[in-house]
């Protein structure tokens, strides 16, 4: 019998006589890592395998110990188990669900006939640490779905037996199960060797959640925790959270009145004037930029006939997250994207190579069709306005379009203070259009812009588009957190099924190319990242109110409304306050509304025609002329400076 090789991470070579295990790689390496594995992963795949999974030969593989971050998933995976465990332990009667990980952590749906509440956590969590003080070791079995199926439904678990069946009915022969102890659930993996190490967990939140996510399903029991490697990771995570609260922006768009929600209207946001202003002004900035960028600003319909779907693409892979309506004897679909109208655009004239690149840039509003469970202030909504642009170029153009994609990110995220991001190259999906050879002429085109550039980037597999590969830009926040705003997406598949040409040089006809682009992404999501990792400190640029002039007693009215109109007159956003109040409940009433600039008036600045002017820091920046603090402040607003 031949020998198995496998490779370990440092190059060595291991040799065995049958196919290891993932722990039994780790325990040819040595006792100590043995130990400490939690799982595996093979060089060039992002997935972590079970530690009992079998290790092929000539498999090149990591493992994954305690010591390393991407412990944290398996861990995760394991304390849902331990916690639905102990649930089930306290309850009897209650019925478990799912339990994935998610970012940060991790959450169970359960059913019960009572309601959890958070006094009921503490309980929880001391149960949860008898079973993993016990050390239970976690066993990995294969059931076939019918003994799977049979034995949910003898225990009741029903909404088990549903899963293994729609498995069964996609043709799946066998399902895993694993136990700890005598407690054991459904789960693909990975897991921990044994609950011992399971070192720091931490109860959150309980929530209401729809079966699968549908409304039309029962409301369970969502609970909301999380696990870390070491007790000293979970404080800073759990110090963290703390700190996100504070900033959350639906708390945040309440307080500086920024934009609510109605039951009539679900997912699709009210601005209020304030907030409409913040929202305008990024569509103002980025509009200046367009012309220094070469954009054309084109505006294109909302209610298209199906037809269009149907040759974009959309209607075989998008539809169900798409809103449809009878119009005039034929369906028609309200559009969840601008790429399909401005292929339609760019093909109602004969274009020259000499006028490529085109580059049409698109406010127009969109709808998709979240479901009910899945939306979240303006993080998820069903109506929103993208920076969105489409360019039409020859492939030659390429590199360069990439290269001043990256520039336009930029130079609008340096203005607004976001300094660091990380970009991710997502390339073809399971369900997209188009051929292999295309996907490759698209994915090459994006990783060569990237590595000409100088750009560190991570490959994202199978994450793409439908139709191409994509850039993400995932900006990292204050808290370290990370969101995806910015996108560029190569597309050779559209040009070719909306029939899109250009005459060339050699007056042929030549395919475009076309580019998919937005920077901040939806302007209902940036707003609500944004005001997130200033805390609702916006730049003066962006506040609804810019300076606030507190006056400290009625004599100075007059002067204060002649100081209210020259301000107003350059351009500049500002409150009189002239309430019967002291100053310092009027100056703490301006910074809880986060105004960048107070403008303090006694009778001292009225005689002296002069103003005293503070900043929502505290700061008091002295005695100025009016026509000081003016040019201050205008030149501070007008050049879009981030800091005060």
């Amino acid at each position: 019998m031949s020998k198995i090789h496998v490779f370990h991470s440092d190059d060595q070579c291991l040799e065995f006589d049958s196919v290891p295990s993932g722990l039994e790689v780790a325990q040819r390496i040595g006792s100590q890592l043995a130990k400490e594995a939690v799982g595996f992963r093979i060089f060039g795949n992002k997935e972590i395998f079970d530690i009992r999974s079998p290790v092929e030969g000539g498999w090149k593989i990591q493992i994954i110990s305690l010591k390393d971050p991407e412990a944290n998933e398996v861990i995760r995976h394991s304390a849902a188990h331990v916690m639905a465990q102990a649930v089930q332990q306290i309850w009897p009667g209650v019925k478990v669900t799912i339990g994935p990980v998610i970012d940060n952590g991790f959450y169970y749906d359960f059913d019960a006939d009572f309601s959890f509440t958070e006094k009921d956590f503490d309980r929880i969590e001391q149960e949860m640490k008898k079973i993993i003080a016990s050390d239970l070791p976690l066993r990995r079995e294969e059931w076939h779905v019918d003994r799977a199926i049979q034995v949910f439904k003898d225990l009741g678990e029903t909404f088990k037996v549903e899963i293994i069946e729609d498995l069964k009915r996609e043709g799946q022969q066998s399902v895993t199960v694993y136990y700890q102890g005598n407690w054991f659930d459904l789960c693909r993996g990975p897991h921990v060797q044994s609950t011992g190490q399971i070192k720091a967990f931490k109860l959150l939140s309980v929530a209401g959640a729809y079966w699968r996510g549908d409304e039309k399903n029962k409301m369970l029991q969502r609970i909301y925790a999380t696990a870390f490697r070491t007790q000293e990771e979970l404080d800073e995570y759990l110090t963290q959270l703390e700190e996100a609260k504070k900033r959350d922006h639906r708390k945040l768009g309440k307080e500086l009145d920024l934009f609510y929600f109605h039951e009539w209207a679900p997912g699709a946001p009210f601005f209020t004037s304030k907030g409409s202003i913040i929202y305008l002004e990024l569509q103002n900035f980025l509009r200046e930029l367009y012309i220094k960028y070469g954009y054309q600003e084109v505006i294109t319909p909302q209610l298209f006939d199906v037809e269009l779907f149907k040759t974009s693409g959309h209607w075989a892979n998008y539809r169900e997250n798409m809103y449809f309506v009878d119009l005039d004897h034929k369906q028609s679909a309200i559009k969840p994207m601008n790429c399909p109208s401005h292929c339609l655009l760019y093909a109602s004239q004969l274009h020259s190579y000499r006028e490529l690149p085109i580059r049409y840039a698109d406010f127009g509003r969109l709808h998709r069709h979240e479901r009910a469970g899945t939306m979240h202030g303006l993080f998820r909504v069903r109506s929103f306005c993208q920076d969105d642009a489409h360019i039409f170029c020859t492939p030659d153009q390429l590199q360069g379009e990439i290269a001043q994609f990256m520039q336009f990110l930029n130079e609008v995220y340096r203005v607004l203070g976001m300094n660091e991001f990380h970009i991710y190259l997502s390339t073809r999906p399971e369900k997209r259009m188009g051929t292999d050879a295309l996907w490759d002429q698209a994915e090459g085109a994006l990783e060569k812009a990237l590595r000409s550039l100088n750009y560190s980037f991570t490959v994202n597999p199978g994450d793409g588009a439908f139709y191409g590969p994509k850039l993400d830009i995932m900006f990292v926040d204050s808290l370290k957190r990370l969101w995806q705003l910015g996108t560029l997406q190569v597309d050779f598949n559209l040009p070719q099924a909306f029939n899109l040409y250009y005459v060339g040089e050699d007056n042929a006809y030549h395919r475009p190319v076309i580019l998919h682009r937005a920077i901040l992404g939806s302007f209902e999501r940036f707003i609500g990242v944004y005001l997130e990792h200033v805390a609702g400190h916006l730049p003066p640029w962006l506040c609804p109110i810019q300076v606030a002039i507190l006056s400290v007693t009625d004599r100075v009215r007059a002067f204060c409304l002649d100081l209210k109109q020259k301000f107003m007159e350059n351009g500049i956003r500002v409150l009189f306050d002239d309430r019967n109040e002291k100053l310092s409940f009027k100056i703490r009433e301006a910074q809880i509304s986060k105004i960048p600039y107070m403008i303090i008036v006694g009778d001292r600045e009225s005689q002296n025609q002069q103003v005293t002017l503070r900043l929502r820091t505290g700061v008091d920046k002295g005695t100025y002329s009016v026509e000081q603090a003016l040019f201050q402040i205008k030149n501070h607003i007008y050049t879009r400076q981030c800091d005060l």
